[in-house]
């Protein structure tokens, strides 16, 4: 499965009302994880089985949570049992379709 989601605290932790170092732990804790995963500005990726990727994910929430006692949390999940490597495979395919119809 192939999960997008985004994690922030409620409240601004900066004047300027960025949330960026509480973002950045919980980056952090998908990065640590090993799961194949990719952060925009928007969204982090991550890709692996239901369970690991739940984990990942409900410690993602719990990083943010120990600077905010009210987070927001946005999930979108692609679940494809079978498959792997989608995560850079899905854009790989729209990239070659893209090129494809240039050429067209």
């Amino acid at each position: 499965m192939i999960a997008a989601f985004s994690v922030a605290p409620m409240n601004a932790q900066d004047a300027d009302g960025s949330v960026h170092d509480a973002v950045a732990a919980a980056v952090r804790v998908v990065r640590e994880s090993g799961l194949p995963n990719r952060t925009s500005s928007m969204f982090t990726e991550i890709e692996g089985e239901w369970d690991e990727v739940m984990d990942v994910v409900k410690r993602a929430t719990a990083a943010v949570t120990a600077v905010s006692d009210r987070v927001s949390l946005v999930l979108k999940a692609d679940i494809r049992a079978g498959r792997t490597g989608e995560i850079d495979g899905k854009v790989e395919r729209l990239e070659r379709a893209l090129a494809d119809e240039a050429h067209s």
